[in-house]
């Protein structure tokens, strides 16, 4: 006797075509409609029903102003998420970041990760990663404080950040 591989039976994909759930722009729905459990006369089901909303009305899209990180060295680095500065900066085993930023500094004042970045809502947060050198948040109109290794630090546009003999600017 010979061995047959049996095959799983093929299922037809129940959900209806895009043409049939768009009604026609002659006929948009109207609340109240569809009641009841009959089809209507363009031949949907209740469930099908949708909400047509005039461009004029509809909600503005929210204006999202990202955070822009500007180097002494001449990089420009828009904050897409959270990610890691340095010389050459790595992932520790098992963290993950959208982004890793290199900038050049050949008298290694910058540590190879030097600092961490990240987004929490609206604001831009940064934290040293024990570096060498250290890292200073220098707020715009504001007193410098001395970022302590492992504590995230909120910093707004406008800020200098000195990372070892480079810095970068927030805006």
């Amino acid at each position: 006797m010979t061995a047959s591989r049996v095959r799983p039976p093929e299922v037809a994909d129940s959900r209806p075509s895009d043409t049939s759930i768009v009604p026609p722009l002659a006929k948009p729905a109207v609340a109240g409609r569809f009641l009841g459990s009959d089809v209507d006369e363009d031949g949907l089901p209740p469930t099908e029903a949708i909400d047509v909303v005039a461009i004029e009305c509809a909600p503005p899209a929210a204006s999202v102003r990202v955070y822009r990180l500007s180097f002494s060295t001449g990089e420009t680095v828009e904050v897409l998420g959270s990610g890691l500065v340095g010389r050459r900066p790595i992932t520790q085993p098992g963290e993950h970041v959208d982004q890793l930023v290199a900038i050049s500094d050949p008298a290694r004042s910058v540590s190879k990760t030097h600092l961490e970045f990240g987004l929490e809502g609206d604001d831009l947060w940064i934290c040293d990663r024990y570096s060498g050198n250290g890292t200073v948040a220098r707020p715009l109109g504001g007193v410098a404080r001395q970022c302590e290794a492992g504590r995230r630090y909120r910093v707004g546009r406008g800020t200098r950040v000195d990372i070892g003999d480079q810095w970068f600017d927030v805006s």
